[in-house]
Order: structure tokens, then sequence, then C-alpha cells
């Protein structure tokens, strides 16, 4: 039989879960990936200690915002994650956590992760890290998300903004070479998030979601994941092109390119729910293995 204190300590732990889910780990966790990326590129050579710890704090202080960001979407669209398999689950969509709960949550995680990239990190970086989660929480989420089919194109800024974050937090400036890694991310988006809705189309048609299956059909969609491959196959290959890598970041690139556009190829001749499924599993494996290539070839020129 259960004592009061075992009761309690269950149903502390069970809340600290609920929190821990609001933050979407995964989702972070890749974000904090691609601006490490940032950092490990912004530096030449091998980091000192002293770049280490800046790094370090930098991973944690964009964890933190980025997971305030998360915990607010989950906030603002809970009535919407309530009618859709994929994400009825969430805390906030069964009513597990109270709306002032998860606000004050994304509150605290946002001016936590400011004030330690602020102090410790860089001004640049804090404010580029906020204007993310501006971006991603208000602008994406709030306003265009339910608005425009085009909500992913230009949401994606956001979500593109990791490596840009990285870079400012280790050089104190947004070079070329971040952008660059913008712009792969940036082209990424749409089809990876395209290839996802193709096959949950019915979850977003009812919960009332101008997503580009439901307001252009199944086809118009199809062709659009295949030409922003071809585009994105483009933009991997500059990283080379303006010497950022070598060739064995270049044989990568060409490989997962040529996988994510093939899927998509094959997505747009025959249409399956699998298919779509499996072309979005690809896209996760094309993003990771692209950047952790470009990890491996910096070291590998020093």
């Amino acid at each position: 039989m259960s004592t009061p204190i075992s009761v309690q300590q269950a149903s502390t732990a069970n809340v600290l879960r609920q929190f821990y889910a609001l933050t979407k780990p995964r989702v972070v966790q890749l974000i904090v990936f691609c601006a490490l990326i940032g950092m490990v590129l912004a530096v030449p050579g091998l980091p000192s200690w002293a770049d280490v710890v800046q790094g370090a704090l930098a991973c944690i202080g964009i964890w933190l915002v980025a997971a305030a960001a998360a915990a607010f979407n989950c906030l603002v669209e809970k009535g919407i994650d309530a009618k859709m398999k994929r994400t009825a689950w969430r805390p906030t969509a069964r009513g597990e956590l109270s709306d002032w709960q998860a606000l004050a949550f994304s509150i605290a995680l946002c001016a936590l992760g400011s004030a330690l990239l602020w102090f410790s990190v860089n001004p640049l970086t804090m404010w580029l890290t906020f204007a993310t989660f501006v971006g991603y929480a208000v602008i994406y989420t709030v306003v265009l998300k339910p608005l425009t089919p085009q909500n992913i194109v230009i949401g994606g800024a956001s979500g593109a903004m990791p490596p840009v974050l990285g870079w400012a937090a280790m050089r104190g400036e947004v070079g070329p070479e971040a952008l660059i890694l913008f712009l792969i991310i940036f082209l990424w988006t749409p089809p990876h998030f395209w290839a996802l809705a193709l096959y949950r189309v019915e979850d977003y048609r009812k919960a009332g979601l101008p997503m580009l299956p439901v307001t252009h059909g199944n086809e118009f969609t199809r062709l659009q994941v295949l030409l922003y491959t071809f585009i994105l196959f483009a933009a991997c290959l500059m990283p080379f092109i303006y010497g950022m890598s070598g060739w064995l970041y270049l044989a990568v690139a060409i490989a997962v390119s040529v996988g994510f556009t093939g899927y998509a190829f094959k997505l747009w001749r025959h249409y399956s729910d699998q298919l779509a499924r499996k072309t979005f599993r690809f896209s996760l494996i094309h993003l990771s293995v692209l950047f952790a290539a470009l990890l491996v070839d910096h070291y590998i020129k020093y």
C-alpha cells in the first residue's frame, strides 16, 4: 500500500514529466544540434577550453529559449492538438496542465535562457534567439499557421536560425557561412513538413489548419515537395563551393540529397501514405547526416 509521501512523490514526478513534454524534447535536441554545428564551424581548428565553456553555456541558453517557444506553442494550439492524433497526448491538449502553468513555464524558461545568453555569451546571440522565439511562438504559431498554406515556408525562417545563433555565440557576428547553413534548413523545412502533412492531411483538415495538402490537394503538394528537393540539392552544395567544407562533405551531401530527391520523385509519381511517411523520416536523416558531415569535415581540414 502506498504511503502519502510515495503518492506525493509519484504525483510530483508526473507533473515534471508533463512540463518536460511541453518542451518537445526531440525537436529542441535537433535545434541545439544545429546550433552546435554553427558554433563548431565558427571556431577554426580545435576549440580552446574557453570556447568549450562558452559553447556549452550558449547551448543551454538556446535550449531554454527553444523549450519556452515549444511550451508556448503547445499552449496556443491546445485546441488544435486535441483534434489531431499526432498531438492529442500533449499535456495542454489533455488538460493535465492549466493555461497559467504552461504560460508561466514558458515565460520562466525564456527569461532564464535570455539572461544566460546576455550575461554569459553575448547580447547579439540573446537578441537573435529571442527574435527566433517571437518568430516561432507568435508570428508562426498565432498568425501564419492558421492563416496561410505558405505558413511552413515563411515560418521556416525561425526554424532555420539555430546555426546562425551558434555562429553568433562564438563570433559575435553573423557571417556568410552562417547564412548558408540558414538557407539549407530554410529550404529543407517545406518538403520535410509537407511530407508529414500528406499522410496526416485528415488531421489537419479536422483541425481547420490550411496546410498545403488541405488547400491545394495531394498532387500539387507532391510536386512542391519534389521541386523544393531540387533547390535544396543545390543549396547543400554551397558549403563546398564557398570553401567551408571539403570533399568528404561534398560526397555525403550528394549522397543524402540524391536519396531525398529520389524519395520525393517516387512520392510524386506514385503516392502512398507509407511512402510519404518514409520520405518524412528520411528528411530527418538527411539533415542530421548532412550536418554531422559538416562537423567531421571541419576537423579533418585541421
